[in-house]
C-alpha cells in the first residue's frame, strides 16, 4: 500500500510555508508577546515547539524536497532542545519495520519491557511507569522520563566509539548555539525557563499524539491507533491518522486524510477496530486509567544475546 514517490512534487510547498509559519511564530511569541504577556507566550510557544517537532518528523520521511540535506536544513534549529534530529531519523525510521513493531528491543518506540527487565526495576520506579501508562502521566512525566532515558543509552553508545552517534550529537550542539543567543538575547528570556516550559511541554503535547499510537496485535496493521478527528490535527500533520501513515510514509501530511476519507471502512478492518473518535475521547477512557501493563504480553522475554 505504500506510495511510489516517483511523479512526487520537486518542492511540497504546504510544508515549506508550515516551516516558514513555524520559525515566525515562534520569534514574533518570543521577540514581541514575551515581553509584554510572559505566560501566554511562553504557552503558545510551547505548540511551536510541538509543530517544529512535527516538521522534523516529516522531514526525515523526506519531505518537502528530493534533496535530505535540504529537508535537515529546514528543521536544523533544534527549537525542542531534547533529541539530536540525525538520532531521531535513525530511530525512528527503524521504528517503521512493522513487523517488529512494539518489540522492547527491535522497536526504539516502544513502551512496552520484557518480563525479565520489568522484574529488575525497583518498586519506585515500577510505580512511576506505570503512572506514565496514564494518558496524563505521560503528558506531564512523559518528557523527562524518555529524554533521561534517551540520553542515557546515548552516552552508552557514546563510550562504546559510535561515529554517527557522536557526529549527530556534535551537529545538535552547534544548532544550540543560535537557539540560546536568540532566546537570551532577542527574547531575553533565561534558557533555563525556555527550558522547562516551551521545550518541555512541546514534548508533553507530541506525547498526545504518541500515548497510544501502537499496541500489541497479532497482526502489523493491528497494532497502529486511527484518531479519526482532532483539532489537533494540523499540530500533529495528521499523524492522528498513524495508521495511514505507517502504510503510506512517503505521502506529505496534507494527503493523509483523503487518503483515510476514501477508504475509511477498509481502514478501520484492517487495524482491527483500534479507532478513537478524537483524543478526548482518548482521555476519557486513559486519562487517569493504565492503558496497560508495561510488560509485552506475547513478545520475547530476554534481551538479544551481545
Amino acid at each position: 500500500m505504500g506510495e511510489n514517490r516517483e511523479h512526487a512534487r520537486a518542492v511540497e510547498w504546504p510544508t515549506m510555508a508550515l516551516v516558514g509559519f513555524c520559525y515566525l511564530a515562534w520569534i514574533g511569541l518570543g521577540f514581541v508577546l514575551y515581553s509584554s504577556i510572559p505566560l501566554i507566550a511562553l504557552v503558545l510557544m510551547a505548540f511551536a515547539v510541538a509543530l517544529h517537532s512535527s516538521l522534523q518528523h516529516e522531514v526525515l520521511h523526506g519531505h518537502p524536497t528530493r534533496h535530505a540535506l535540504v529537508n535537515e536544513a529546514l528543521v536544523f534549529l533544534p527549537l525542542g532542545v531534547f533529541y539530536p534530529f540525525r538520532r531521531f531519523k535513525v530511530l525512528h525510521l527503524t521504528h517503521h519495520n512493522d513487523e517488529r513493531l512494539t518489540d522492547p528491543y527491535d522497536d526504539p518506540e516502544s513502551y512496552y519491557r520484557s518480563v525479565m527487565d520489568w522484574e529488575r526495576l525497583p518498586h519506585w520506579l515500577k510505580r512511576v511507569l506505570e503512572v506514565n501508562n496514564t494518558m496524563l502521566g505521560r503528558f506531564f512525566l512523559g518528557p523527562v522520563l524518555m529524554s533521561g532515558g534517551f540520553a542515557w543509552s546515548e552516552i552508552q553508545r557514546m563510550r562504546k566509539g559510535e561515529r554517527r552517534v557522536v557526529v549527530a550529537w556534535l551537529l545538535h550542539f552547534l544548532g544550540m548555539v543560535p537557539v540560546y543567543l536568540i532566546v537570551t538575547r532577542l527574547f531575553h528570556m533565561p534558557f533555563w525557563l525556555y527550558v522547562l516550559v516551551p521545550a518541555y511541554f512541546g514534548l508533553s503535547l507530541i506525547t498526545i499524539r504518541t500515548y497510544a499510537e501502537h499496541r500489541w496485535s497479532e497482526t502489523p496493521e493491528g497494532r497502529t491507533i486511527i484518531v479519526e478527528r482532532s483539532p489537533l490535527g494540523l499540530l500533529f500533520l495528521n499523524n492522528n491518522l498513524h495508521l495511514v501513515h505507517h502504510k503510506n510514509p512517503a505521502t506529505p501530511w496534507y494527503d493523509l486524510p483523503r487518503l483515510f476519507a476514501e477508504r475509511r471502512a477498509e481502514w478501520v478492518a484492517m487495524n482491527e477496530g483500534y479507532v478513537f473518535k478524537g483524543y478526548l475521547a482518548l482521555f476519557r477512557a486513559y486519562g487517569l486509567k493504565r492503558k496497560e501493563h508495561n510488560v509485552h504480553p506475547a513478545l520475547r522475554r530476554a534481551p538479544p544475546a551481545e
